[in-house]
């Protein structure tokens, strides 16, 4: 049987779950695959630190160029991290003739125009079915199996800590802090969560999403971001009142002749597929113009998840290492690098979406008419309103659904309610998807 060498850069968490994977499920591999996948070496700049996946000594180097410019070698994996140096290597691999399977997707929303060009040069491959939710296989979704479609919109849960801290907020087990200590101690957050929660981790997986399912090369400047920090139970209360739940969403759609794109908490209808994921899973929703809507399920995040991602990836382009066949020449995915886009991001002042309003307003007569004048002189129409129950003092919540709207108007509105002397502290404002 024929034997295929790997190069592994990068001896951490996701790197010794290919290990283990490597180990566990070999047999079956090399059965699918018709040869061997054998790993040849493995590249970190701390090797000494103890492992609980262990390799044998002589294939360990903190020289990764050992790796990349060793002959026998066809395949790189990175799974180093968005740490300097790390896209230079990725470079220096393809132009050594290597094809490379990476899982950062921070590097390839920052620089993947760079990566993506080299690999084209070269005439290498470089596959990255990890970068986005785990073991749900969403790049080849876009890149192979809805390539005949024009993509109209794409919705995602891509983000499994944010997920698991809503749905535990949903479920009434604590309130923002509370959850994100509880999956801290689960690991499922990070001890400094702010990539996760702030929306970050969202925003990069969007922007290779955009460029697979529209074409756009996107820069993150372009992505709109917010994150789940400011949600309270207070606005979970409310949405499931008026039957929605709330998800951080990384959503892309066309519209008013450009393209949406954009990261942040969003009302979506409680009988909805995506209200229905719950704790660490992912969604992705994708429609198109030929085959309607289709959703994709599973493990976002994690070691084994994102394992099987990356050695999916291996066996793909073992198969070519074996055959002899030319790269695929799929580089940054459905569409060749000198497509020209027709659509362009759209500027967040022109969304137009419906959203919700929760504000503390000073209970007595005429402050909600003050409140809906506000809205009217920005062209805001109210779906409805509900009052909740009166808090400290004489103060009230009211909740406020409107009608599709101009995000530029919102935010007037917006600002002007901070200067009304019957809106008492900062009024929260959630966007609304309900076409799902």
């Amino acid at each position: 049987m024929k034997t295929v060498k790997i190069g592994l850069i990068g001896y951490g968490l996701i790197g010794q779950g290919v290990i283990r994977l490597l180990k566990e499920n070999g047999g079956e591999i090399a059965a699918r695959l018709g040869a061997r996948l054998e790993l040849a070496g493995v590249a970190d700049v701390d090797i000494s630190r103890p492992r609980k996946v262990k390799v044998k000594k002589q294939i360990l180097t903190n020289d990764p160029s050992r790796l990349i410019n060793d002959p026998d070698i066809p395949i790189i994996i990175e799974l180093a991290g968005d740490w300097p140096g790390v896209k230079d290597q990725i470079i220096a691999a393809l132009r050594a003739g290597k094809s490379v399977v990476t899982a950062n997707k921070a590097l390839l929303a920052k620089h993947g125009d760079e990566i993506w060009k080299t690999a084209a040069e070269t005439g290498q491959d470089i596959y990255y079915e990890a970068s986005v939710c785990g073991t749900i296989p969403i790049i080849r979704v876009l890149r192979e199996g809805l390539a005949a479609n024009k993509i109209q919109a794409i919705y995602g849960i891509v983000n499994g800590t944010c997920n698991y801290i809503l749905t535990g907020m949903t479920r009434g087990l604590g309130d923002y802090r509370e959850i994100l200590a509880q999956a801290q101690a689960k690991g499922y957050a990070e001890a400094r969560p702010e990539a996760d929660v702030e929306g970050y981790d969202a925003a990069h997986k969007l922007a290779i999403l955009v460029r697979l399912g529209f074409g756009i090369p996107i820069k993150l400047s372009q992505i709109h971001r917010e994150g789940i920090t400011k949600i309270e139970s207070a606005d979970i209360m409310a949405a499931d009142h008026l039957g929605f739940a709330i998800k951080l969403l990384a959503i892309a759609k066309v519209s008013n002749g450009g393209l949406e794109a954009r990261v942040h908490p969003t009302l979506v209808p409680k009988d909805s597929t995506l209200a229905a994921v719950a704790g660490p899973y992912n969604a992705v929703y994708v429609l198109g113009n030929m085959a309607g809507p289709t959703i994709y399920y599973g493990q976002g995040a994690g070691q084994e998840p994102t394992a099987a991602a990356v050695v999916g990836d291996v066996m793909e382009l073992a198969r070519r290492v074996i055959s002899g066949a030319p790269p695929r020449r799929l580089h940054s995915g459905a569409f060749q690098d000198d497509y020209a886009p027709t659509l362009k991001p759209l500027p967040m002042p022109e969304l137009e979406t419906e959203y919700y309003l929760r504000m503390h307003v000073a209970d007595r007569p005429g402050v909600l008419s003050r409140v809906a004048g506000v809205l009217g002189e920005n062209k805001i129409s109210i779906k409805s309103v509900i009052q909740r129950n009166r808090e400290r003092g004489p103060v009230a919540s009211i909740v406020i659904m409107t009608h599709k709207a101009r995000e530029e108007m919102m935010q007037k509105a917006q600002a002007q309610f901070k200067k009304l002397r019957e809106v008492k502290g900062q009024g929260h404002m959630i966007r609304v998807e309900t076409n799902l």
